[in-house]
C-alpha cells in the first residue's frame, strides 16, 4: 500500500514540476490547493477501495472456513456430494482467481509469487476441471430430471446435502455450459441465476452479464422473440450496451422476416423447457428406478445359499440373490470384506488414471465422452488381500482364472457414469482383447466396494433390471451364450452417482464361452473379467445357436 502511494505522489509532483518557482506568487500557490485537494481525493478512492477488496476478501475467507469446516466432519463424504464437489472446484479456480487478483492489488506480486514458491505441493484443479464438473451437474439434472431450483438449493430429490448456490454460482454453470454450446442448460442456469440474483443483498454479479447469456442461448433455441425481450432489457440497464445493441437490431429483423409475434418471454420461457425435457434416453428411466421387470418375472426369483460344489464352502456357503433368469443375472452378498476393500483403494489410489475403452476395430486404448470414471489395474501377487479376492471369484464363479484380466479398481467421480455398452467383442471386431491371446470375455463378476447414498445402478436397458450398490456385493453375468456367441441382452450401463462415491471393482468376471477366456471388470468399485480360454470343461459348449433376440 505504501508503494501504491509513493506512485500516486510521484504522478502527482511529475505534473506539476513543469512550474516554475511557484512561492514567489501567491496566486500560483493557491492553484497547488487544488492539487492537494485532487490528492487527497485520490488517496481517500484509493483507501475506500482497499476497504471494499478488504470486506470481499473476508467474506471469502469466511466463506471458505465455513466450508473447509463443513467438510472436516467428513472429507469423504463432502466430496463424495456432486454440488460440493463442483464448488470445491469452483472456489480454487474462479473464485481464487478473484482472490488473487485481490489479493494482489493488497499486497503485491511478491507475496503471490512467494505463496506460489511455498505451495508447490498443493494441488490446483484446472479450468477443464471446472468445465467438467459443470458438466457432471448437468448430468446428472438430465439423467434424474432434477429440478433446477431444488439443484441450486443443495437439495436432491427432497433431501437436503449442500450449500445453496449462489447467483455467480449459478452464472458460472450457465457460462460452462455456454462454452460447451450447450444452450438449454445455458438457459436453465442463467434464468436461475438471476431469480438468486433478485433476492441477494450482496449481488454477486452483473445483471447485465446474465441477460447477455440468456438472450444469445434463448436465439440459440429458436426463440426470437424472447431474446428480443431480453435484450431490450440489457439496454434498459446498460443503454450503450455494444452487442445488445447490435443484437436488438439482428433479432428485429428476424422477426420482420419470420413474420413471428414478440413474444413477451412468460409464455415462451415454459415453452422451452418443456420442449427440452423430452430428451431422455430410455436406460435413464431405469436410473430413476422408474421400470422394473414384470410381477410375473420377479415372482420367479429367490435367494439361496450355495456352495457351489465345493467342500471347502459347506461350513461358510454364498449367499446369493437372482436379479434375473435368463440371461441369468446374480448378486453375491458379503464377498468383500472391509479390510479387502481399504487395501485395494490404498493400493488404487495412487495409480488412477482416467479409463479408457477398447476400440474394438484398432485394438487401441481410447478415452471416451461416454465412459467418466478413472482406473487402476491390480495383480495378485501385489497383496494377499488381492489373491483372496481372485480365488473368491473363482469360487463364485467355478471359472478359471488363469486367463481372467487383472482386478481392475474403478472411481467414478463427479456424474460420473458409462453409457450402455457390451463387455464382449462383437463380432466382425477381429482385434478386439487380441493382445491377450485368451479369446472373448466370457463373464463379468462387478464387487461394490461402497454403499451409495442416490443412484449409481448398473441397469440392463433390454431386461429393465436395476442393480443398486451396496457395499461388499458382487454382480455376475454371462456375457456369452454357450454356443460362443455374445449375448446382446446382457448390454449395460453405469448409472451416474447423484450422491456418494461409487467404488468398484470386476475381478475375473467376464467368462467368455467356448473359447473360454475370462475378462475382470471392476464396475463402479472393481471389476474382474473373465475369458473364454481355459474354461472348456467348466463351461462346456452348446454348439446350437440362439434364438434372435434384437437388434441392439
Amino acid at each position: 500500500m505504501i508503494k501504491n502511494l509513493a506512485i500516486i505522489l510521484v504522478v502527482f509532483l511529475c505534473a506539476k514540476s513543469t512550474y516554475s518557482e511557484l512561492y514567489t506568487a501567491l496566486a500560483e500557490l493557491e492553484e497547488l490547493l487544488h492539487t492537494e485537494h485532487a490528492l487527497i481525493t485520490v488517496i481517500k478512492n484509493y483507501i475506500t477501495a482497499q476497504e471494499q477488496n478488504m470486506l470481499l476478501l473476508k467474506r471469502y475467507v469466511e466463506a471458505y472456513t465455513d466450508q473447509y469446516k463443513k467438510a472436516s466432519d467428513d472429507a469423504q463424504a463432502y466430496v463424495e456430494n456432486p454440488i460440493n464437489a463442483y464448488l470445491l472446484v469452483k472456489r480454487l479456480t474462479t473464485d481464487w482467481e478473484v482472490v488473487q487478483n485481490l489479493i494482489n492489488k493488497n499486497i503485491g506480486e511478491e507475496l503471490i509469487t512467494d505463496f506460489y514458491e511455498h505451495t508447490t505441493d498443493l494441488k490446483f484443479p484446472s479450468y477443464e476441471d471446472l468445465n467438467g464438473a459443470a458438466v457432471a451437474l448437468t448430468r446428472l439434472q438430465d439423467t434424474y430430471q432434477l429440478d433446477t431450483s431444488s439443484l441450486a438449493n443443495g437439495e436432491i430429490n427432497g433431501v437436503k446435502y449442500a450449500t445453496e448456490l449462489t447467483a455467480a454460482d449459478c452464472f458460472e454453470l450457465g457460462r460452462q455450459s455456454y462454452n460447451n454450446a450447450d444452450h438449454y442448460h445455458t438457459y436453465l442456469w442463467m434464468m436461475e441465476a438471476d431469480e438468486r440474483l433478485k433476492r441477494e443483498v450482496n449481488q454477486t454479479v452483473e445483471r447485465s452479464e446474465i441477460l447477455e447469456y440468456l438472450a444469445f442461448s434463448t436465439f440459440m433455441l429458436g426463440h426470437v422473440g424472447l431474446a428480443l425481450t431480453l435484450t431490450n432489457k440489457i439496454l434498459e440497464l446498460v443503454p450503450t450496451h455494444e452487442r445488445a445493441l447490435r443484437n436488438k437490431v439482428y433479432y428485429e429483423d428476424e422477426i420482420t422476416k419470420t413474420n413471428s409475434p414478440q413474444s413477451t418471454g412468460e409464455n415462451e420461457s415454459i415453452l422451452i423447457i418443456q420442449n427440452n425435457t423430452e430428451g431422455s434416453l430410455p436406460y435413464e428411466a431405469l436410473c430413476r428406478g422408474e421400470i422394473r421387470p414384470s410381477d410375473a418375472i420377479l415372482a420367479q426369483l429367490k435367494c439361496r445359499y450355495t456352495d457351489n460344489g465345493n467342500p471347502f464352502l459347506k461350513i461358510a456357503p454364498f449367499k446369493v440373490e437372482e436379479a434375473y433368469l435368463d440371461p441369468q443375472i446374480l448378486i453375491f452378498h458379503d464377498v468383500m470384506a472391509d479390510h479387502e476393500i481399504a487395501t485395494i483403494k490404498e493400493l488404487a489410489r495412487p495409480r488412477f488414471q482416467r479409463a479408457s475403452v477398447l476400440n474394438f476395430f484398432t485394438g487401441a486404448m481410447e478415452i471416451v465422452q461416454y465412459r467418466i470414471s478413472k482406473s487402476a489395474w491390480l495383480k495378485e501377487i501385489e497383496h494377499k488381500h488381492i489373491a483372496d479376492v481372485v480365488q473368491r471369484v473363482e469360487d463364485m464363479t467355478r471359472l478359471s482364472m488363469e486367463t481372467a484380466e487383472e482386478l481392475q479398481v474403478v472411481n467414478y467421480g463427479i456424474g460420473g457414469h458409462y453409457e450402455p455398452h457390451f463387455d464382449f467383442a462383437v463380432a466382425g471386431d477381429a482385434n478386439a482383447f487380441k493382445s491377450l491371446g485368451a479369446g472373448n470375455r466370457i463373464a463379468t463378476l462387478l464387487f461394490y466396494m461402497s454403499d451409495v447414498a442416490q443412484g449409481g445402478a448398473t441397469v440392463f436397458p433390454y431386461l429393465d433390471v436395476a442393480l443398486w450398490p451396496k457395499k461388499g456385493a458382487a454382480a455376475f453375468w454371462y456375457n456369452l451364450h454357450s454356443s460362443g456367441e455374445g449375448d446382446k441382452r446382457t448390454r449395460h450401463a453405469a448409472c451416474p452417482v447423484l450422491a456418494g462415491s461409487k467404488w468398484s471393482t470386476l475381478p475375473n468376471g467376464l467368462i467368455h464361452s467356448c473359447i473360454n477366456v475370462i475378462t475382470i471388470i471392476f464396475f463402479l468399485v472393481s471389476n474382474k473379467w473373465m475369458h473364454e480360454d481355459g474354461q472348456q470343461f467348466r463351461r462346456p459348449c452348446d454348439l446350437e445357436r440362439p434364438p434372435p433376440e434384437f437388434t441392439a
